[in-house]
């Protein structure tokens, strides 16, 4: 029994406090001519980004943000022409108030901008769903994020920023 004791990994030094929708808004800037006028499925594009700030500083309090950007555009007329108006835009920062326990310093960081997203990110997901459907669209469903490459991605462009959660 000790052997599968001991090949128990360590629990996470942290503890999601509370998760909310810290902004949300969604747009149809045409209007309902875009319902008459789309002859075709739209072209979807996604932008992901993670933040998170330390709310208190004698504690490690942090609020993780994880912002959500969702732009549908017409098809090009032509092949290679320009994307046509704006179907829709929807846009989501949901967030969560994490707290971390003693946790190895070199670990704050990817804790913060890889494994907290991670958590958080299928309730994000499903927001960005629900809004682009009841929005009268059919559902974006995202796909899972590789928040480790985000993280690296992240850190291979902001080499000084490295540390810094």
């Amino acid at each position: 029994m000790s052997d599968t004791a001991q090949s128990v990994p360590p629990a996470l030094p942290l503890a999601i406090n509370l998760q909310y929708t810290r902004d949300l808004s969604f747009e149809v800037p045409v209007g309902a001519e875009i319902f008459a006028t789309l002859r075709a499925q739209p072209q979807i594009g996604v932008n992901i980004d993670v933040q998170a700030n330390r709310l208190q500083d004698d504690q490690m309090v942090y609020e993780v943000t994880l912002s959500i950007k969702a732009e549908a555009k017409e098809a090009p007329a032509t092949e290679n022409g320009p994307a046509g108006r704006t179907v829709f835009l929807t846009e989501l920062v949901y967030a969560a108030v994490v707290t971390l326990t003693n946790p190895p310093a070199e670990l704050i960081e990817p804790i913060l901008l890889v494994e907290v997203p991670r958590l958080i990110f299928p309730f994000a997901r499903n927001i960005i769903s629900d809004v682009t459907r009841d929005g009268g669209f059919p559902p974006i469903v995202l796909q899972p994020i590789d928040f480790v490459a985000l993280w690296q991605e992240r850190r291979a462009e902001f080499p000084e920023a490295a540390g810094n959660a």
